[in-house]
């Protein structure tokens, strides 16, 4: 009997998980980190979480954007550069892969508020 529920347990731990990944999506981006108004989104299958900071240069005027979404895997760890709005800019994507991992650090509470609502979220798209 032993080695059964050993073996059932064992297995139940190498399933994939079926729990979706939330990440934080900001509603536009913002100049700075703080500004961004974010809130949770469900990722796609296959989508990790996005942080993304995009500095923009015109001669002297310098603007710097930062993003958070959902994205997939071959967009995360490259930096690159883009012309927008009359601004050369210059990216770097980064990304996680575990719930809200893309939120700001900046406040403390902000990680046992987001590990709660990572929970929250689980237990009702589990079911």
């Amino acid at each position: 009997m032993m080695p059964c529920l050993f073996s059932f347990v064992l297995l139940l731990c190498l399933l994939p998980s079926v729990v979706p990944l939330f990440c934080y999506t900001c509603v536009f981006p913002a100049i700075s980190p703080l500004d961004c108004i974010r809130y949770p989104t469900r990722c796609p299958p296959g989508q990790l979480c996005l942080s993304s900071k995009a500095i923009g240069q015109k001669g002297e005027f310098q603007v710097v954007l930062y993003e958070k979404s959902c994205v997939i895997s071959s967009l995360c760890g490259i930096t690159g550069e883009k012309f927008a709005m009359g601004l050369n800019f210059t990216f770097t994507n980064e990304c996680c892969d575990t719930h809200l991992c893309n939120g700001a650090s900046a406040i403390p509470g902000a990680f046992y508020t987001g590990a709660l609502l990572s929970l929250a979220l689980s237990l009702l798209f589990s079911q």
